[in-house]
């Protein structure tokens, strides 16, 4: 991982849950064990996530920011230090269809906020991601992402 993705030490487990209110649940502890989850470093669920849907929808980032589900808390503690988010439908639905993921991995990598990433692991992580929404989409579920400081 390049040396920017540590510096702030931030958590980030991308889980599914079918309601906001069982999805909060996961503040106490994180979500592994208890959700299908994704587990990263650095891959903020607003700024790195909205430009990921950016490029596998084309919607823009300005519209996708503005979506009520992009980053909104459902759950914080420890002065903010730990925060249950939601993930956009639009993501979950873009990620579940998604085809060759090595090229959006490379796109992905150039953004600004991932410099220095190796867009190879981006790609494993958009695999992993990309069975956690088809996995949400097809039981109904919604994305959240659990964050830790």
């Amino acid at each position: 991982m390049p040396e920017g993705a540590t510096e702030m030490g931030v958590l980030y487990d991308y889980f599914a849950a079918p309601t906001d209110e069982l999805a909060a649940t996961a503040i106490d502890g994180g979500p592994v064990h208890r959700f299908p989850t994704v587990e990263t470093k650095s891959l903020d669920p607003a700024v790195v996530m909205g430009q990921l849907e950016e490029l596998l929808t084309g919607r823009s980032y300005d519209e996708i920011s503005d979506d009520p589900r992009c980053g909104e808390d459902v759950a914080i503690e420890h002065d903010g230090e730990v925060l249950v988010l939601t993930v956009t439908d639009g993501l979950r639905d873009a990620l579940a269809a998604a085809g060759d993921l090595d090229e959006v991995a490379v796109r992905w990598a150039a953004i600004e906020e991932l410099d220095g990433f190796d867009p190879e692991v981006l790609a494993e992580i958009l695999r992993d991601l990309r069975s956690l929404a088809a996995e949400a989409k097809k039981n109904g579920e919604r994305l959240y992402c659990w964050a830790c400081v």
